[in-house]
């Protein structure tokens, strides 16, 4: 199941499958990180999930500077939830424009899987 979501990352955006697992994994660990217990709904839907998380580069020094005090200053809201991806989105040799790109295929796939209700919660801290 992840192997597809990753085939569609790389496809739709064209963008290599090591920046796919780890740009998908960033977006998965953040919101196993902001939704708690809530996030359940999404992983114990996805075999696998954990695995690409382990994907996702350390986002310590990652979101640094400027972005990293802005998200520090927005107190983990949406924008702050998006500065703290594009540190990360950056190692990776990515745009922080991109996350939406991430987010919208990430989200479409999770919504096909597992429902409204599933996508609806990781949809929640990107739009």
């Amino acid at each position: 199941m992840i192997d597809t979501l990753i085939s569609q990352i790389t496809s739709q955006l064209g963008v290599s499958e090591e920046q796919a697992s780890g740009g998908a994994g960033a977006l998965f660990a953040m919101a196993k990180d902001k939704l708690g217990g809530d996030f359940s709904q999404i992983a114990d839907g996805i075999p696998g999930l954990d695995d690409l998380i382990s994907k996702a580069p350390s986002s310590e020094g990652g979101g640094g500077g400027l972005l990293g005090a802005a998200s520090g200053l927005l107190g983990g809201g949406k924008l702050g939830n998006l500065a703290e991806l594009a540190g990360t989105f950056k190692s990776l040799g990515l745009d922080g424009d991109q996350i939406g790109g991430f987010g919208e295929i990430i989200i479409n796939f999770i919504k096909d899987k597992l429902g409204d209700q599933a996508a609806g919660l990781l949809g929640g801290l990107l739009k």
